[in-house]
């Protein structure tokens, strides 16, 4: 479960960044790149209150060296957002209650309120590299099949992923936390 105090024992991006990781090079490298449009962050901004992100993580993850700087610089560029990253292998009863299907792949980045709740969750990639890797990656040889991930994540530089990050934010703001309506029927 998720609560105030375990959301507080992730790392912050800069102590992540700060210890030894695999692969350290490429994660500064990319981090450096990111550039946040003033208008995403003016749409996050616009949505006020107080915003958490979790994000479920390894560092010999490629897809999490290419998502999670941007979250970072994203939380970082606002006022009312932070991130904190917990180890999916160390977290797995978070992890398991965010499975893609029945995969436990990261990133994935857990939408919280400033209650810590559960208002939504966003991953492993953005939507149009997702359904690629599902309908025509998986039949590539693996040293292909990343090469054209390397190549998606490159030409992209993260836009697809603030888009959806902050669709998801304006949507789990207004619609609350997950289980909420259930909850309110309920009652």
């Amino acid at each position: 479960m998720i609560t105030k105090a375990r959301y507080c024992e992730g790392e912050t991006f800069g102590e992540f960044m700060a210890r030894p990781i695999k692969d350290q090079a490429m994660w500064a490298g990319i981090t450096h790149h990111v550039v946040i449009p003033l208008e995403i962050s003016a749409r996050v901004e616009a949505i006020g209150g107080h915003w958490h992100l979790l994000v479920l993580s390894e560092d010999w993850c490629g897809d999490s060296v290419n998502i999670v700087p941007v979250v970072a610089k994203l939380a970082e560029s606002v006022s009312n957002m932070d991130m904190r990253i917990l180890a999916r292998d160390e977290n797995l009863d978070i992890m398991d209650s965010h499975l893609t299907g029945k995969s436990r792949s990261i990133p994935i980045v857990i939408l919280l309120n400033n209650k810590f709740q559960d208002c939504g969750w966003w991953g492993p990639r953005p939507s149009p590299l997702q359904k690629w890797v599902l309908e025509k990656g998986l039949l590539l040889p693996k040293d292909e099949r990343y090469k054209e991930i390397r190549r998606y994540y490159a030409r992209d530089r993260g836009i697809t992923t603030m888009h959806e990050l902050v669709d998801m934010l304006e949507q789990c703001s207004v619609k609350g936390p997950v289980g909420a309506a259930a909850a309110a029927a309920a009652s």
